[in-house]
């Protein structure tokens, strides 16, 4: 059963839905440190150099040179992931984990109109019902528990939330869905600047440059804002920058075999990670408007995987 999955299905699913899990686990691992008091800049510095180091190793073993061919365009992925990257960790902090990863994987909605822009990719009516969907189900999602001022709940919705395991019920700061959205879009720019640079860079390369350019953008804008971590905080520190590097790899060997807005689709599959960690381990148990828009987000990559099938 097993052998029969595995030849029945694209070489570049196998390698999304390994990078789809190993961005869950982070995500995962962003939440719980931020518990900790560790700030998000400060946590895509620590990400940045676990994944620098990771890559170094790589690119060295590979015996490639460290720097790339096509340079501008390199640092170009590096500064647009960064900048990405910080939306979506305080999107993770801020929101349930189920939620902000949907918000965030909003972004083949987004590949797909820089992928017709940029690459010249013909966008199949398969995406543009995955592209439908998704928004459809980010509206149900959304639109009914968004706060448009700043939100404090009372101490009643704390004490009750806590008693019913149910913190998806609080509204949602729009700033928070901002920072996803954003992401998203960040995510999908820098997606496509990745199949742009499949052509002439090793992934290793490609992978090296975003800590390369991320590390120094985080430590400016963190400042004075350096929090010491705690053993376990370390830890978990640590396991956020293992677990991005396996997202990294999935993602730019699922790349190399995919056109940039088929092969980012199947990467849906985090959301059904996202909720099972979240249900577990944070014990977020999804309002009925998530299920129901988080369904068709689903759906929507089913359909843009499937169609030929």
């Amino acid at each position: 059963m097993i052998a029969l999955l595995k030849n029945s299905l694209p070489l570049s699913v196998w390698f999304m839905l390994i990078s789809a899990l190993g961005f869950a686990l982070m995500a995962a691992c962003v939440k719980a440190v931020s518990t900790y008091g560790i700030p998000v800049l400060e946590i895509v510095a620590a990400r940045a150099i676990v994944s620098g180091v990771i890559s170094y190793l790589d690119i060295k073993r590979k015996g490639l040179s460290l720097w790339g061919n096509n340079k501008p365009l390199l640092v170009a992925r590096g500064v647009v992931g960064a900048l990405a990257l910080i939306f979506v960790y305080y999107a993770v902090t801020t929101l349930p984990l189920a939620e902000a990863t949907v918000l965030q994987y909003l972004h083949p909605v987004f590949t797909a109109f820089l992928a017709i822009i940029f690459l010249k990719e013909r966008v199949q009516r398969s995406t543009l019902v995955c592209i439908v969907l998704s928004l459809l189900g980010l509206g149900i999602m959304v639109l009914p528990n968004i706060q448009l001022f700043t939100y404090e709940p009372s101490t009643y919705e704390l004490a009750s939330s806590s008693l019913l395991m149910i913190p998806s019920a609080l509204p949602y700061s729009w700033i928070s869905i901002g920072a996803a959205i954003l992401g998203a879009f960040g995510s999908a720019a820098a997606y496509v600047i990745v199949k742009k640079l499949t052509k002439t860079e090793d992934s290793s390369v490609i992978i090296f440059y975003f800590p390369f350019v991320a590390l120094p953008i985080a430590l400016i804008l963190l400042g004075n804002d350096f929090v010491m971590p705690s053993l376990p905080a370390l830890g978990l520190l640590l396991l956020v920058g293992i677990f991005t590097q396996i997202g990294q790899v999935g993602l730019t060997k699922a790349l190399h075999c995919e056109d940039a807005n088929k092969a980012t689709a199947y990467a849906y599959i985090q959301v059904v990670f996202s909720v099972l960690i979240g249900w577990f381990f944070f014990s977020e148990i999804p309002v009925i408007t998530t299920i129901i828009g988080g369904s068709l987000v689903i759906t929507g990559a089913l359909v843009n995987v499937l169609w030929k099938r």
